[in-house]
């Protein structure tokens, strides 16, 4: 435990200094907005860029590391979605936005430096590989649930233009997408832009969790506590024994099987808030989950790390 406090515990402290200085007036919502709008908009993405552009793909991404996180965050999609409506009686559209708790994982402000910590800088392949495909299928696979729910009677080409939008206008993705473009056709970048992309990308990480803690301060728990309790346990719990059963499974490298598992034993990111924002509903549930299964996360991913190889 004291080892698994010694690898998490700095990145919490972080989170943990943005949510006083917030709580103090030290820092106003408006200077987390700014915080928040660059690292997201700019850092974060030219971090992505930087790693995919540069990454070894073929050695790096391989079917059962995909499958094995995917399929344990598409199954805690599932039943977020059929667990709302069945034992909480939500409506479907609450649903939706419940279920994507458990879909998507703080892959990039928590995944990253937790398993850098754990793991050293050296492990982290896998973790991009997941990264690369992260927010185009989890939107793509959360907006079309939504909008097919919430417009039933509208054409399938206008709701795949919703999702197209929503997807090709996210910054991360588009990041994403250029450093496969760079990488795969192999197109050459000048040294500088590279070095200059690496100092942007450099701030990415701690500026996100000063951030993240100051968003934090914002989402103060409040009812529905058996349904945020239901969908912590889908991100905590559920998602990683999947991931980590299958990754045994398919005999994935120890590497690998850590990247993948720990990946999945992140809480549920800010984005979960925003998408259910951006629709209207279950703000409430969304907002406390992040919050809450953020806290609780230190001591999963605790458990986590000692029983990985």
């Amino acid at each position: 435990m004291q080892a698994a406090l010694h690898v998490t515990l700095p990145v919490f402290l972080i989170i943990g200094a943005g949510y006083l200085v917030v709580w103090r007036n030290l820092f106003s919502d408006r200077d987390v907005d700014a915080l928040m709008t660059f690292t997201q908009k700019f850092a974060i993405p030219c971090l992505l860029f930087s790693v995919i552009s540069t990454l070894d793909l073929a050695a790096t991404i391989n079917f059962g590391l995909l499958a094995s996180f995917y399929t344990g965050a598409t199954v805690s999609f599932l039943a977020g979605i059929y667990g709302a409506r069945l034992l909480f009686g939500r409506p479907w559209q609450d649903c939706v936005a419940i279920g994507f708790c458990g879909l998507f994982s703080n892959l990039v402000l928590l995944g990253l430096p937790i398993t850098e910590r754990a793991f050293g800088p050296d492990s982290l392949s896998a973790n991009y590989a997941i990264i690369a495909f992260h927010s185009p299928f989890c939107y793509a696979v959360g907006i079309t649930v939504m909008e097919f729910v919430r417009n039933k009677k509208s054409g399938v080409i206008s709701t795949l233009g919703s999702v197209l939008k929503a997807i090709f206008s996210n910054a991360l993705v588009i990041g994403i997408m250029l450093g496969l473009a760079t990488n795969l056709l192999d197109i050459p970048v000048p040294r500088m832009v590279y070095e200059a992309t690496d100092l942007i990308a450099r701030a990415a990480l701690p500026a996100a969790l000063f951030g993240l803690g100051g968003v934090l301060f914002r989402y103060k728990p409040e009812g529905d506590m058996r349904v945020i309790l239901y969908a912590i346990s889908l991100s905590l719990v559920l998602h990683p024994a999947i991931t980590f059963t299958l990754g045994n499974w398919f005999e994935l490298p120890d590497a690998s099987l850590r990247s993948a598992t720990l990946a999945a034993a992140m809480a549920p990111g800010v984005n979960t808030y925003i998408f259910a924002n951006m629709y209207g509903v279950a703000k409430r549930v969304a907002a406390s989950t992040v919050l809450i299964a953020t806290a609780t996360s230190i001591l999963t991913i605790g458990f986590w790390l000692s029983v990985l190889p």
